[in-house]
């Protein structure tokens, strides 16, 4: 299946998790890709997968913070020039953190909102006007289940997810007239690097039975990132041509 042949795509988050994941599902789906990721450790290990997988000669990396606005004015410029245009925006990238709401700082609560929802914001911006000089243009953004359903101590992170979700509604209709399309998908009970361990850095004194509901209801457990990749590498081509401006929630029934 080679949906992504011929299309230009740039994934932020591609040295980890799901943002991996889905480098890697594009890669094999025949797109050529840009992969940014904070981490340049995490990109080197995407490269070398992409080596083994013999799909290395359609993917660069770029190492770039997403809460940084020139770094993001000059990393996207970078990537559309490596890849001769843009038809594909994956904003994959995000910190998770956790804390006791009357303990929050005002330095913890920028930090989340900056990097999840302000980078979203400027990738987005940077990238517009290449994508609506594209090919069929879609944007990918990253929602969570925790925007609309509760999570404990998790009040940063589900404010900056929940603007994530009400912008791409905003930018899907301001755009939907040049051709764009821009959906979000929300993750839940998926195993990542922001969810192994003891939870998301949770305090030491969090209550975990407040997290007793939040257990998908299928399978054996959390799901791999490549569950999450599937969904966007649907949704990001033509199979997902009549999707815009939603949210797709993927928790394995964790939120029924």
């Amino acid at each position: 299946m080679n949906r992504y042949e011929g299309r230009r795509v740039l994934i932020t988050g591609g040295g980890s998790g799901i943002g991996r994941a889905t480098v890697h599902r594009v890669l094999a789906e025949g797109g050529r890709v840009v992969a940014a990721d904070v981490s340049e450790e995490g990109l080197k290990a995407t490269a070398e997968r992409a080596a083994a997988d013999g799909t290395a000669g359609r993917l660069a990396t770029a190492v770039l913070d997403i809460s940084d606005e020139a770094a993001v004015r000059a990393g996207v410029a970078t990537a559309v020039e490596a890849l001769g245009g843009l038809d594909v925006l994956v904003n994959a990238a995000g910190i998770l953190r956790s804390e006791h709401t009357h303990k929050t700082t005002l330095d913890f609560w920028n930090q989340v909102v900056s990097t999840n929802l302000t980078g979203t914001f400027l990738m987005i911006r940077e990238a517009l006007p290449a994508l609506l000089a594209g090919e069929k243009p879609v944007i990918v953004n990253f929602s969570s289940t925790s925007a609309s359903f509760a999570h404990p101590y998790m009040a940063a992170y589900a404010a900056s997810k929940g603007g994530i979700q009400s912008m791409t509604h905003a930018i899907a209709s301001e755009y939907s007239k040049q051709g764009l399309r821009a959906v979000c998908v929300a993750p839940g009970s998926i195993a990542s690097g922001m969810t192994t361990g003891r939870g998301p850095g949770l305090p030491e004194d969090a209550d975990m039975s407040l997290f007793m509901k939040l257990a998908p209801a299928i399978g054996e457990g959390f799901a791999g990132p490549e569950t999450v990749a599937g969904v966007i590498a649907m949704l990001a081509s033509e199979d997902g041509a009549f999707v815009t401006g939603t949210e797709i929630r993927i928790d394995g029934g964790t939120h029924m």
